[in-house]
């Protein structure tokens, strides 16, 4: 870092790039370890995929919270919340364990409980009598591999590699290896492998590339018990900000960091947009790693694999939104899996091959108001909201558009886009009944959206699906001392979960601690008393905003 930018540049010990849940969580804990932790966010909120928006002064949208798992006693996201000192500070609403997912395909409905052995029970009901030993095959594998996970996030020290075998023998064995070759392994049905795969897109991505152990993580942490955060998902990001304030840190918004400036092989602080920069030993990446990596850092600093690597890597698949609201109360609580086709491999790989319609051969939909019918900003008395969602081809041509930021004056983006929402709203009123009548807000979100508010790779909130071999993703620490990534593209996995843990990880890392171990076996190490009362009119989205150039 040179030049008279950097000679009058703020001084912190940590800077933060992006407000994403894993970079926020990082953040808080490097602030309660004593740390002076900056971080900046391009947006206008901070929040990343949990953040949300309002319409109409009458509703509030979720952008990426829809539930949340293993919210229970000892759960992990909770104990990395209470750590920080927010116990008590965030409520989680249990969904119904007896379903709080349903999957309808062709010929069968499985609502997914939260127990392992009803589940099983309940696949199996719903198959073919010869796909019952391959199903509880299959589900022995993907319930032990995904237990063994959790015991890797909150063990105390590193099984040593020869003892692995003894210790995960399903990670060991299934682990790396795909969901399509357990499937084959188990002599599974078309059907049967549709019910078990029906949640993949919570990490979008197809059987033949998702590996057993991301379904295993994915699928065992909600099925310890699925839950909603009270107040939506913006109380995540606002307790948070809440920690990092308290302990001396601060937010930035519309602040767009342009380069990771370095000496030698060593992070020394970022550089912005408006021609100023800070400095810092500790720089935190939470935004997306291939924009980190290719850009922030620069190809002519990588190493060659690694640059290839990363350059290379394909993006999970991205999601599109239609937002919507009623005058009317649908009653629905659980989140609804469906599909056209009961043949969920072929489903993907017409999807790669970009001959899906979106929202007509799935679509899942997640029910706002159904799960959290207490709090008034989401909806009024008596009315709906909920969002239904469908997995988009990879790619910005099926929009009409190549890429870039002037895809909101294209005709053709328009048209793609109404027809979206068209065919969103066709399908959801052949599953939910007469919808168009009631209506009372409509609004979409497309891939290309998602990119240019979170500047995503692909537009996809999932990270990578590949980044050189299979399953491989970044640790935290990188090739430059000093300079560590964070979030959905990270080892830990995708979803609020999977970053809040890469978050904790990440700071364990810069200072040295067990800190998932610590806070799971009950230590709280941020001060409840330094958090802010909070009052009647308390609103978590204005404590997740700061004003440009404002460190508050």
């Amino acid at each position: 870092m040179s030049g008279p930018a950097a000679r009058g540049a703020e001084r912190w010990d940590a800077v933060v790039i992006g407000s994403g849940i894993g970079g926020l969580v990082c953040a808080a804990y490097l602030a309660v370890a004593g740390k002076r932790v900056l971080v900046v966010e391009q947006a206008n909120v901070a929040g990343g995929n949990s953040h949300v928006f309002r319409r109409r002064r009458a509703y509030e949208f979720d952008v990426g919270v829809h539930y949340l798992g293993d919210c229970g006693p000892g759960g992990l996201l909770p104990a990395i919340l209470d750590g920080l000192g927010l116990a008590g500070r965030i409520e989680y609403r249990p969904m119904d364990p007896d379903g709080f997912d349903r999957v309808v395909v062709p010929g069968a409905t499985v609502d997914v409980p939260a127990d392992w052995d009803t589940y099983r029970t309940r696949v199996q009901a719903a198959c073919p009598p010869e796909d019952a030993p391959g199903i509880a095959a299959f589900l022995d594998v993907v319930a032990g591999l995904g237990a063994e996970r959790r015991d890797a996030i909150v063990a105390a020290e590193d099984v040593p590699m020869a003892e692995l075998p003894r210790h995960a023998p399903q990670s060991v064995a299934w682990g790396r290896r795909t969901l399509a070759e357990l499937f084959a392994h188990c002599g599974l049905s078309p059907l049967a492998r549709t019910l078990l795969a029906a949640q993949s897109p919570n990490y979008g991505m197809a059987p033949d590339e998702a590996t057993v152990a991301l379904h295993a993580t994915v699928t065992d942490h909600y099925l310890r018990g699925a839950a909603y955060p009270r107040g939506g998902g913006q109380m995540l990001a606002a307790g948070l900000l809440e920690v990092i304030r308290a302990h001396g840190g601060a937010l930035r918004t519309r602040c767009r960091v342009t380069r990771i400036e370095t000496e030698g092989a060593r992070a020394r602080g970022v550089a912005f947009a408006d021609g100023t920069a800070v400095r810092a030993d500790v720089v935190v990446s939470n935004a997306d790693y291939r924009r980190t990596m290719l850009d922030l850092v620069g190809t002519e600093q990588l190493p060659r694999r690694l640059a290839t690597k990363t350059r290379d890597a394909r993006m999970a698949l991205p999601w599109a939104a239609v937002y919507v609201a009623l005058d009317r109360d649908i009653g629905r609580r659980a989140n609804l899996w469906w599909y056209r086709d009961g043949d969920i491999e072929r489903f993907y790989e017409r999807l790669r091959a970009g001959t899906v319609h979106g929202g007509t051969d799935f679509l899942f939909a997640s029910f706002a108001s159904g799960k959290d019918p207490d709090t008034r900003r989401i909806c009024p008395p008596g009315h709906s909201n909920f969002q239904l969602m469908t997995l988009c081809p990879p790619g910005f041509e099926h929009w009409g558009v190549t890429a870039g930021e002037a895809y909101r004056d294209s005709p053709d983006y328009r048209k793609h886009k109404a027809r979206l929402v068209e065919d969103v709203l066709d399908t959801a009123e052949e599953l939910l009944g007469p919808l168009r009548g009631h209506l009372t807000h409509v609004e979409a979100a497309t891939p290309l959206t998602h990119e240019r508010y979170t500047r995503s790779s692909g537009g996809t909130p999932f990270g990578m699906a590949r980044w050189g071999a299979p399953g491989a993703r970044p640790d935290s620490a990188t090739f430059i001392e000093g300079l560590y990534t964070a979030g959905a593209d990270s080892k830990y996995g995708n979803g609020i979960t999977g970053s809040a843990v890469s978050g904790i990880a990440c700071a364990g890392q810069i200072l040295g601690r067990r800190l998932m171990h610590e806070v799971h076996t009950g230590a709280v190490l941020g001060d409840p008393s330094l958090l802010p009362e909070r009052p009647a009119d308390w609103d978590p989205l204005a404590v997740s905003r700061a004003g440009r150039g404002a460190l508050v």
